[in-house]
């Protein structure tokens, strides 16, 4: 198996999981986390189950984050180079290996387009039957990091592969899919909903799993500085270097998640002494998945002032301030 993770973590962060876990009722599986990564901080949920029975999407919390006919849950990694250095993914309760697929290559359907990966939408993955017609599959995997086989059994927490960028996919991310006696299910529902824009009477998730998968409707992928603008597709292989002081640019740049028309978007840069360097203000003017956006200022002399820099981005929706992002850059002396 592939990637630098050590074994001995996973197999402690594995025996962690499955402390308190429980079965929501007789022979319903109660879901743990499926993937070793920090929800909001190292990955996020980008995409939920649609609920929206017409051509359009909603998600659970009738939100947006969600496509049309999506049917299961998206948890990204924020970068290719997350994805190179190796986020597991994890079976969410025991059972049994029913398939796996492990032989298709970590590329974007945008670049081999959609026919290439026809039939095998999914990528690599790993199906598990937890009996009583309950299963789960864990698509996308990474090429080659597939750790269990067809009929073998499997505990919650155990490592199945690593998140990957295979099949019809565009970004590197677990697709997790639940269903029972072939139909699928949202996990944050269950099997009956409480109301039409809200978590299911009996969601699926086990209490603390339930708590790490809070709803977010916007988040932070990532941010930083570099020393010239960078690409979208730059930021989304790999971060940027940082800025030295004989840089020629200083930029501050932010990654995230749904975007919502008429929300406003401030980010600035400060100078070690307080004072505003580049700022910009923007209202998004459509509903995006997600959203890049950077500000920046040329080198005016012969270097940039030793000392710490400020970047900051707010999103703002209505009167609520959604996301609050703050980093610093140190130029030593």
């Amino acid at each position: 198996m592939n990637g630098a993770v050590s074994l001995r973590r996973l197999v402690a962060f594995a025996a962690l999981v499955a402390v308190g876990a429980s079965a929501a009722s007789a022979g319903v599986p109660a879901l743990s986390l499926p993937v070793q990564c920090e929800i909001g901080k190292t990955c996020a949920v980008q995409n939920y189950f649609d609920h929206d029975a017409g051509p359009g999407a909603k998600d659970y919390r009738c939100g947006l984050l969600s496509y049309d006919g999506h049917d299961g849950t998206d948890i990204r990694l924020p970068n290719l180079a997350a994805m190179k250095r190796g986020v597991a993914v994890l079976a969410a309760a025991n059972g049994r290996v029913r398939a796996v697929r492990d032989s298709m290559d970590d590329v974007s359907f945008r670049v081999i387009g959609k026919d290439a990966v026809k039939g095998r939408e999914a990528g690599n993955a790993v199906a598990v039957d937890h009996g009583e017609g309950w299963e789960t599959q864990y698509s996308h995997l990474r090429r080659g990091s597939v750790a269990v086989k067809p009929g073998q059994a499997v505990k919650r927490g155990q490592v199945l592969g690593m998140i990957g960028l295979s099949g019809h996919t565009e970004f590197p991310h677990l697709h997790l899919s639940v269903r029972h006696n072939g139909r699928k299910i949202d996990p944050f529902v269950g099997t009956s909903q409480a109301s039409d824009c809200g978590a299911g009477a009996t969601p699926l998730w086990e209490s603390a799993t339930q708590q790490v998968l809070a709803y977010a409707p916007s988040g932070l992928l990532s941010a930083g500085f570099a020393g010239a603008p960078p690409s979208f597709e730059a930021i989304q292989a790999d971060p940027p270097d940082l800025p030295g002081r004989r840089a020629d640019a200083l930029v501050f740049w932010i990654y995230m998640f749904g975007l919502q028309r008429g929300d406003l978007e401030y980010i600035r840069i400060f100078g070690p002494d307080g004072a505003i360097l580049a700022e910009e203000k923007r209202r998004a003017g459509a509903n995006k998945a997600d959203a890049f956006l950077y500000v920046g200022r040329k080198r005016r002399d012969a270097g940039w002032t030793a000392g710490t820099y400020r970047g900051e981005y707010r999103l703002v929706r209505g009167a609520q301030e959604i996301v609050s992002i703050v980093r610093d850059l140190h130029m030593k002396p």
